[in-house]
């Protein structure tokens, strides 16, 4: 699924092609994508507005519209967004277009068809129980102690939680807490301040790498453009099971924890 970083990288893409262009009509061939309005009102509202902002909430992104209106898009686990000439034959797992006045189109490729579309007055709507921004100033470490002190539950499937925190996925949960040395079972209310600054540091610094490096291509997620992000190159413990730690040598060990795979060095993350 796109976390972050990957979303980050697809609204930074999309800002040149799509900015300032106008919508002049909607394509679907999948009605259960669209959340709200239905596909004839989304037509009717969303039809000669021009894209003015296009932004990042978590793993969400927000096309900011010229009469007031909020276009949000989620990828979920396979979504992709790219900006198109009209003549270009659509690809079958394409089920969502936007039509351009420039001749263009803003396709929305999803294979699983899980993704979700949404157009609203206030992004609150849908955006309004998210946890905080982990990339923010104002997301200190004082800050995701609040978030996370006196649980019982383990750090990871917390990490997970976007009421909790925004925008981190399975990746870059299992890469911040081998860098914060922290196991991923270990229970929340067990941490220090400690604990807490070094978590804090770590979230920030596999999230800026994820950034950077534009994205992980583990599964699915490509850029706009249709290329390969570089993060799946730099993962220290992701999908690494069984190789040596880079740290200590130890094998990586895989367990599930809330449902999903967790990777971690048993060494460098004992309880």
């Amino acid at each position: 699924m796109p976390e972050l970083p990957e979303v980050e990288t697809t609204v930074r893409a999309l800002r040149r092609p799509l900015l300032g262009q106008t919508i002049i009509d909607v394509w679907n061939d999948w009605p259960s994508a669209i959340v709200t309005p239905t596909l004839d009102e989304l037509r009717l509202r969303i039809t000669g507005c021009a894209i003015q902002a296009i932004n990042r909430r978590a793993k969400y992104l927000v096309f900011s519209l010229s009469d007031g209106e909020n276009l949000i898009i989620h990828l979920k686990m396979s979504g992709h967004l790219a900006v198109v000439e009209a003549n270009v034959p659509r690809h079958k797992h394409v089920h969502t277009v936007f039509r351009l006045a420039n001749g263009r189109e803003l396709r929305f490729q999803d294979m699983r068809k899980f993704g979700r579309v949404y157009l609203v007055h206030d992004p609150e709507e849908i955006l309004g129980k998210l946890g905080p921004e982990p990339l923010e100033a104002d997301f200190t470490p004082e800050i995701l102690a609040q978030r996370l002190d006196g649980r019982t539950r383990a750090l990871k499937p917390l990490l997970l939680d976007q009421t909790i925190i925004a925008g981190i996925g399975n990746i870059y949960a299992d890469e911040a807490l081998f860098y914060a040395g922290l196991a991923p079972t270990r229970p929340a209310n067990t941490l220090d301040d400690a604990d807490y600054v070094r978590l804090h540091a770590a979230i920030q610094k596999v999230l800026h790498m994820g950034i950077a490096r534009e994205g992980a291509s583990i599964d699915l997620y490509v850029k706009p453009d249709g290329e390969k992000g570089d993060m799946q190159n730099a993962v220290a413990v992701f999908r690494r099971t069984g190789e040596p730690c880079y740290h200590c040598g130890a094998p990586i060990r895989r367990i599930k924890l809330g449902g999903r795979s967790t990777h971690y060095c048993p060494t460098c993350q004992k309880e």
